[in-house]
């Protein structure tokens, strides 16, 4: 989807002015204003500690917000839990512990669409079919998998639901160079044939490049990169 073609219509997500933080009166985020539309992929770059992670966070309702507004579908999500907005259509990859290591890589994207179980059988097997590697170990243990295996775990989770729109946190931090073409073509196939729509955070900036549009989060202030 071209830019000029963009409407109203097609925002799946927008933050306003949204300020964030850990701890009252310390605000990570500062003012953060951020929009993406259906079938569109946005990357998200800049230096550690920045605040990239915790932009997703506070977008995904796993941080509370100081100031500004976050909509999905034009309806304000602040406040929301985490399974209410992946009922709502919103996926979320984290960095870090994004697997359940005690659990098989088939029970961990159960766990991703928990709340739907009657399809489950339909959804996990078309996941699969994007990661043809974890389903031929579907019932390995999660905890025994390296650490690129288990960002496939946690990215075929977000998708179980099929959700609009998914944010990752550092989708191919983990993954050689090979893997990490792979995973980001998948994302784009995704976004160009279904319409789903990605916030990516990556160091990577070669991938962050093919990204319909970029963003540097520099000192919890967003600019067009």
């Amino acid at each position: 989807m071209s830019t000029t073609s963009r409407t109203t219509s097609d925002v799946l997500l927008e933050a306003k002015d949204v300020t964030a933080g850990y701890t009252p009166g310390v605000n990570i985020l500062n003012n953060c204003s951020l929009t993406l539309h259906k079938g569109e992929i946005v990357g998200i770059i800049g230096p550690n500690g920045a605040g990239k992670s915790t932009l997703l966070k506070a977008l995904f309702g796993l941080l509370s917000v100081q100031s500004g507004s976050i909509t999905h579908r034009g309806e304000s999500i602040v406040g929301k839990h985490a399974h209410e907005l992946v009922e709502r259509g919103i996926g979320y990859v984290p960095q870090r512990e994004n697997v359940f290591p005690s659990l098989s890589i088939l029970e961990n994207l159960e766990m991703g669409i928990y709340l739907k179980p009657k399809q489950f059988r339909e959804r996990s097997e078309s996941v699969m079919e994007m990661f043809p590697r974890l389903g031929e170990r579907k019932n390995q243990r999660a905890g025994s998998l390296s650490g690129g295996e288990r960002q496939r775990v946690a990215i075929a989770r977000a998708l179980v639901t099929g959700p609009a729109c998914v944010l990752a946190d550092e989708p191919t931090g983990n993954l050689d160079r090979q893997s990490a073409e792979q995973v980001f073509s998948l994302m784009l196939s995704l976004a160009r044939q279904q319409g789903t729509a990605f916030v990516v955070v990556t160091h990577d900036e070669r991938l962050a490049a093919l990204c319909d549009r970029q963003w540097r989060l520099v000192a919890g202030r967003l600019q067009p990169a």
